[in-house]
């Protein structure tokens, strides 16, 4: 049985344009640090790199 917890919801902002337009889930065992992922920015028109935020 899994942890109550375990996952917390995360925002990730565009390291370009600091907009925050995602929000996921992360798993703390897999990933203790932060988050980097290249997603869609809306405002830039193209792929950047999102980071995880608090």
């Amino acid at each position: 049985m899994a942890k109550k917890g375990s996952r917390p919801v995360i925002t990730l902002e565009c390291t370009e344009c600091s907009e925050r337009n995602y929000t996921t889930e992360k798993s703390r065992t897999n990933d203790p640090g932060r988050i980097e992922l290249m997603k869609y920015c809306a405002r830039q028109r193209k792929h950047t790199l999102h980071r995880e935020t608090k």
